[in-house]
Formats: structure tokens, C-alpha cells, sequence
């Protein structure tokens, strides 16, 4: 029905003889949206009988904008019919490389986040436990303990700048996101952000440009169990300035991190999760059902996880069952990624089932087994694993993915839990208007810059405002603070660039397999480039070509 509804809209406006662009159907008189560049242009494809151009200046030029501006407004409403929200599905897996999964003979996993995934109640647990070392084992003040966990803080792909005590989001051009810079709790002004970096929103490539996101001066934060870091780090912030105590910045940042590694080296973590699983894994059903179907069809299965053999253990028994190791052709803990991925010196050892240590050399891998660290280089050889035939799934697309797809040429499937969150709002009503409102409105500025009257300066300033209030509306529909974790306000982020090179696919969980054939090809849908001029929706709303006709551009050279 949405599709219905948004054809029957565009049979509306179709192409332009002349210029590409969008016109009226024969009903129509003229093309609405096409208001002209400058005095005396028409759209080629509107009949003769179209309006008379528009006025010259001053109050009647300045309503002739307002009145493109309804046209414009009465067009997006009959676009988006109600039932156009709710198109895409949360449960569905995303494409950015062609991929066919008949060829795939090999499945891979990482184990935190990807075979078990957890609750959020998970991350203030970590966040006070590394706050309280802090106090006890680094002796911060006592007055950082008034701080708790706040999960509607900061988002996934944030980066750090460590010498300025800075938190931001960075889109693929290295550009901050204004709006987007906070030191502590407190949100930097733009001014500020800009005067720091040179009088420049940009951060050079040798600042951030390290393989594994950690550059000389900034570390961006890139699993999910960074949300509890980056909040921690915010508050300690939040409060040595709060109450103007001097602070070493690299100190405090290596102190910080440091107190949360420790959550994860002490076991406190594998603590808590092994007391109450019930309570922080979460879909252990799905995953057995996962893996059960991959074994049915005759796929091979291996894990490299960092976790120790226990922990691994104790969750796949809570989510598969007791003979889970009978599902695996080869099972390595605590590999060490990602320099398992480079470094091939550490050689393979073998656990019995009490964790013990073997000193016996390694000449196979075996199934039902257990192997601790080792190298990929040795995998490989043992295995004979190699290429498009072996598919990986992980959460970090540092540690699990860059290495295996770059360097070797696997296939890379990346776990991302936001995702099912960040589709849901998208398919509000809400930000499917703010955003079709918001592409049209910047179509609109685009093709009526060229009036430079006062009065039409004036109208076009009430829309940039309206269209920087659109984005911030956007923005806080997933958070306050930081916005998408894909976008900022119109380039991707950061850490979709990185997601787009790391990762063949992408989804929320591994349980969106079970909604695939095991022979099912993945088609990603071509994106266009900028030059490639498709029917976006502001052109259809100012129905013409994004780009000014050539001829109303004969004067710049």
C-alpha cells in the first residue's frame, strides 16, 4: 500500500523534457515546485501556458518564495502517505557487499556480543565497579562516587580527543559534528570546538588515522562496552572541573581506561554474568537455533573469542546446551585480538577440561577441543579456511573484522544491537516527515540562493533556521547528545565509514540469519553518487534537477 500511495504521488511529477527534472501530469498547469532561478526562466517541460516568471523583487518576490515554499509542503504531505512508516524491518540483514550465502562453506564467531549478547543492565555494573577503584585503588575523590550510569549519555563510534578532554562525533571527513563536542558532562561550544582545532571543524589524519582507531592524541570508542568508559571518563571530568582541581588529561584518560580493564582482567564481569544469566544474556534460544541450522546444512563452525574458556563455557551451556563443543570444528579462547590476527609468534596451546595448560606442539586442530591464543597465520594452515568461503561474525570492526577482510579476504559479518533501535525510530512518522521536510527544504535553498534581494534574504534566512531547528529535532530522536551513531546531520559518521569498509554485512543480531535461506544471496542496493543526479526527494519537491541548469549558470566561469 505505501508503495501505492508514493507512486500515485510521483505519477504526479514526472520528468522534465529538457532538464531531468520533475513536471506536472497533463492535469496540471504548470510545474509547481519549478519556481525560477532568476527572472524569465521557465521549465522547459511546462506548457506555455504556465505562470508568468517571477516578480523582479522586493515584497512580491519575497511572497513568490513563500508560495514555493507551500507548494512545496502540500507535495512532501501527499508523499508520505500514513502508511509509508514501518518499512524497514529491525530484523533484517543489510547488504554493502554482494554476497551469496551458498558460497560460504565456513561460519565464524566472536563470542561477547555476537554468540551471547547482553543486557544494558550489564553496563552500570561495570561503570560503578570502575568508579570505586578509581576511589580505593587510584585515590580519586570520594566525591566522584555521587555519580551513577547514565545510559542516555553517549553512543558507540564517539572519539576522544585526550589532551583537550574532549567527546565528540566525527563524521567521515574527519569534520566534528558542531553540537556534538562535550567536555565532561557539558556540552563545548561551537566557537570553542572550532578555535581549538585551528579555526577549523577538521581533525587532521595523522591525529586519528591509527589501523585499530587509536591515533597519537585520540582514541575512538568502538565496542559497546566503551558506553560504560566514555560515561565514566565524562563524569571524573565532570567533576575535577566542576571543582577547579588540576588534572593531568593523559593521567586521568590512562586511569580511566585503566580501571575499567580491570573490571574485565579481575573477572568481575564473568562474575556477575555467570551468578545471573537469566538476567544479562540475552536470544540464548536464537543462537542455539543459529548454529543447530548451520550444522544441519552442513557448514563447518569455529570461535575465537578473547573471553577465558569458563566464562565461554558456563554462557554456551546456559544457551545451547552441554554438549555445545560438538557444534564447533575448532573452539580458541582468549586469543588476544586483534593481534592474533597479525602477530605470528604466539603459538597454539591446548586445554584439557579443568583449563589446565598442555605443552604438547600443535599439528592439528581438532573438534570438540580447546585451544588457547595462538595465530591466524597457524589457522589457516591448519585449517585451510581461506577466502570468500569463510564468513565471520563480530561486534568490534577493529579487533573481528578490518584484519580478516583486508589483509585475507574473508567474508565479515558485523553484530550491531543500536541497529534495531535506530530503524525503529526511523520508521516513526515523526522522523519520516522531520527528515522528507528537511532533504526538501535544502532543495529549496539550493534553488533559490540566487535571489539576492533583501526581502528574498530574509525569506531564505527563515529557512536555514528552520532547517538547522529540523536537524536538531532529527538528531535528539536517538540521542540528545550525539545523535545516530551512522550520521551526523547529513554525512555518515565516522564509524559507518568504517562499517561500510569492514564489514560484507551488517545487522542487529546473529538471530536475523533465521530469517534467511541458507542459499541466500545478499544484493546491496546501488547508492548514488552525487554526480549520478537521481531523483532525490527535494527534487521532486522543487521539481527540478539538484544541480541549476547549466544556462542560468552561464555567468560563473
Amino acid at each position: 500500500m505505501a508503495g501505492a500511495g508514493l507512486r500515485a504521488a510521483a505519477r504526479r511529477w514526472l520528468p522534465c523534457r529538457g532538464h531531468g527534472g520533475p513536471r506536472a501530469s497533463s492535469s496540471s498547469p504548470s510545474c509547481p515546485g519549478c519556481g525560477p532561478p532568476g527572472p524569465g526562466a521557465h521549465c522547459p517541460g511546462a506548457p506555455r501556458s504556465a505562470p508568468a516568471p517571477a516578480p523582479a523583487g522586493g515584497a512580491e518576490l519575497s511572497a513568490h518564495l513563500w508560495a514555493r515554499y507551500q507548494d512545496m509542503r502540500r507535495l512532501v504531505h501527499d508523499l508520505l502517505p500514513p502508511e509509508v512508516c514501518s518499512l524497514l524491518n529491525p530484523a533484517a540483514i543489510y547488504a554493502n557487499n554482494e554476497i551469496s550465502l551458498r558460497d560460504v562453506e565456513v561460519y565464524g564467531f566472536d563470542y561477547d556480543y555476537t554468540l551471547a549478547q547482553y543486557a544494558d543492565a550489564l553496563h552500570p555494573e561495570i561503570f560503578s565497579a570502575a568508579r570505586d577503584i578509581l576511589i580505593e585503588h587510584y585515590k580519586y575523590p570520594e566525591g566522584i562516587r555521587k555519580y551513577d550510569y547514565d545510559p542516555s549519555f553517549a553512543i558507540r563510534g564517539l572519539h576522544y580527543d585526550i589532551q583537550k578532554s574532549l567527546l565528540m562525533k566525527i563524521d567521515a571527513f574527519h569534520y566534528v559534528q558542531l553540537g556534538t563536542a562535550y567536555r565532561g558532562l557539558q556540552p563545548v561550544p561551537d566557537e570553542e570546538v572550532i578555535d581549538l582545532y585551528g579555526g577549523t571543524q577538521h581533525i587532521p589524519l595523522y591525529q586519528m588515522s591509527g589501523f585499530y582507531g587509536k591515533g597519537p592524541s585520540i582514541k575512538q570508542f568502538m565496542d559497546i562496552f566503551s558506553l560504560p568508559e566514555m560515561a565514566l571518563l565524562s563524569c571524573v571530568v565532570d567533576h575535577f572541573l566542576g571543582h577547579s582541581l588540576e588534572f593531568d588529561q593523559a593521567h586521568l584518560y590512562k586511569d580511566v581506561t585503566d580501571a575499567i580493564r580491570d573490571v574485565h582482567v579481575k573477572g568481575l564481569m564473568y562474575q556477575w554474568i555467570e551468578r545471573d544469566m537469566e538476567k544479562y544474556i540475552l536470544r540464548g534460544d536464537e543462537t542455539f537455533a543459529v548454529l543447530s541450522r548451520l550444522v544441519a546444512h552442513g557448514k563447518q563452525l569455529f570461535l575465537i573469542t578473547n573471553s577465558p574458556f569458563s566464562f565461554v563455557d558456563k554462557g554456551m551451556r546456559h544457551m545451547v546446551g552441554p554438549d555445545w563443543r560438538h557444534l564447533f570444528d575448532v573452539v580458541i579462547v582468549q586469543a588476544d585480538k586483534p593481534s592474533f590476527f597479525t602477530d605470528r609468534r604466539k603459538p597454539f596451546r591446548k586445554l584439557d577440561e579443568k583449563g589446565s595448560l598442555h605443552w604438547d606442539r600443535i599439528t592439528r586442530l581438532e573438534k570438540g577441543k580447546i585451544y588457547r591464543q595462538g595465530n591466524l597465520y597457524d589457522f589457516l594452515r591448519l585449517t585451510e579456511w581461506r577466502g570468500p568461503r569463510v564468513l565471520y561474525f563480530g561486534d568490534h570492526l577493529y579487533s573481528d573484522l578490518a584484519d580478516l577482510m583486508l589483509r585475507h579476504g574473508w567474508r565479515t559479518g558485523a553484530i550491531i544491537p543500536e541497529l534495531e533501535r535506530e530503524i525503529r525510530i526511523i520508521n516513526t512518522e515523526q522522523y519520516m516527515h522531520s527528515l522528507t521536510w528537511q532533504q526538501a527544504l535544502t532543495g529549496l535553498l539550493e534553488r533559490m540562493q540566487t535571489y539576492q534581494d533583501a526581502e528574498s534574504q530574509q525569506v531564505l534566512a527563515a529557512w536555514m533556521k528552520e532547517r538547522q531547528e529540523l536537524r536538531c529535532v532529527t538528531k535528539a530522536l536517538f540521542n540528545a547528545q550525539f545523535g545516530s551513531i551512522f550520521r551526523t546531520f547529513h554525512n555518515p559518521t565516522y564509524f559507518s565509514r568504517r562499517l561500510v569498509r569492514f564489514s560484507d554485512l551488517y545487522m542487529a543480531s546473529l538471530s536475523c540469519l533465521l530469517n534467511y535461506r541458507v542459499d541466500f544471496t545478499f544484493y546491496p542496493r546501488r547508492t548514488p553518487l552525487q554526480h549520478e543526479a537521481p531523483l532525490w526527494m527535494d527534487q521532486l519537491c522543487t521539481g527540478c534537477m539538484k544541480t541549476p541548469f547549466l544556462g542560468d549558470m552561464a555567468h560563473i566561469r
